[in-house]
């Protein structure tokens, strides 16, 4: 029996890639940070969390890792936890670069002294290409792995770093890792600090009457979105290779966060007509005619990313990976979803 640890394995990818090892006979180890009210995350109300072993730390604590890779004797590695919402990344910028950018290196570092044969994956991210569609040709048609990197938020930056020590130790030491360079994925279990999630929330609370109206950000900034359990089946495929190497994960197509919430909406039930522009503009439900989105310039980030397109060539050849989660079919989940939530909470 494989054994795997898992960090951030109460967060969606976390959970998700706990249930897909169980699935496939692993012996699941979970890295969780104890808190003064203990708290499983995604995993709370999931068979999974009967399954796994949790071993409390932090991987900001080296002393930590060390415990952990000593408990666990892990044959696979998987480096999730992080502090990966961007906006918090700008009001926190040295918590984020400790949890998300050095972090990576204590697990390294723990596997390097105790368990070096062990394979190991670290969540990169499409915020490390960030501003870099400005310096593409005409004709782009997605980032690739080797294209450059320009992260424009503290979080992407500090992504950057444990993707380029994840390579460092490869090369130095030898050591399976590997790194997948993820664009956006969501799911029913994304947190409601995320857009995706805030978008398909609100489109069920306004649909029952809770709240009137939901306020965002930029409308036009785009994305290339997947579904998380489709990404987290590419993590398990890379370290199933004979070689370590990096991938892109994605889905090579890109909406607007205006497209993300029309379709949320509709699937709740009603249709938006879009009035005014810049921070002036809402948007309307054209049944009651009732403002129901409203833009707020304090969601703007202080350095955008206008556009993130990936393309996964690559994963589809070589990992056999292909996406089976629709855009659409993502959305009507999440939507589905947070219904069955607001109903349940409203009653």
């Amino acid at each position: 029996m494989k054994r795997a640890l898992i960090t951030g394995v109460t967060g969606q990818d976390g959970s998700y890639l706990a249930e897909l090892l169980l699935s496939e006979g692993y012996e699941v180890y979970g890295l969780v940070r104890r808190k003064s009210k203990l708290d499983f995350g995604n995993l709370e109300g999931t068979e999974a969390l009967g399954k796994i072993h949790i071993i409390f730390g932090d991987i900001t604590d080296m002393a930590a890792m060390l415990n952990a890779v000593k408990i666990s004797q892990p044959d696979e590695v998987y480096n999730l936890a992080a502090q990966s919402f961007v906006a918090q990344s700008f009001r926190e910028p040295v918590a984020s670069a400790n949890i998300t950018g050095v972090a990576a290196v204590n697990i390294l570092e723990a596997l390097r002294t105790l368990k070096p044969d062990a394979k190991y994956y670290q969540a990169s991210t499409s915020e490390m290409f960030g501003g870099c569609i400005d310096e593409q040709p005409v004709g782009f048609d997605g980032y690739i792995e080797d294209s450059p990197f320009h992260p424009r938020s503290p979080y992407g930056a500090a992504k950057l770093y444990a993707h380029w020590m994840t390579k460092n130790y490869r090369e130095s030491y030898g050591m399976f890792a590997c790194s997948g360079i993820l664009f956006n994925h969501e799911s029913e279990r994304r947190g409601h600090e995320f857009v995706t999630r805030k978008i398909t929330s609100a489109a069920a609370k306004i649909k029952l009457g809770i709240i009137d109206c939901v306020e965002l950000g930029n409308l036009d900034a785009k994305r290339d979105w997947g579904h998380s359990k489709d990404y987290v089946r590419a993590m398990y495929l890379m370290l199933k290779q004979q070689k370590p190497d990096d991938y892109v994960i994605a889905s090579h197509e890109t909406h607007t966060v205006r497209e993300f919430a029309e379709l949320s909406f509709k699937a709740a039930g009603m249709n938006i007509a879009w009035q005014g522009s810049g921070t002036d503009e809402i948007g309307i439900d054209t049944d009651s005619g009732k403002t129901v989105i409203r833009i707020n310039p304090e969601f703007y980030r202080p350095a955008e990313v206008d556009l993130l397109l990936g393309d996964p060539s690559k994963a589809e050849k070589i990992l056999g990976w292909k996406r089976e989660i629709s855009f659409n079919q993502m959305i009507n989940n999440m939507v589905e979803n947070d219904l069955r939530i607001v109903s349940s909470e409203s009653r």
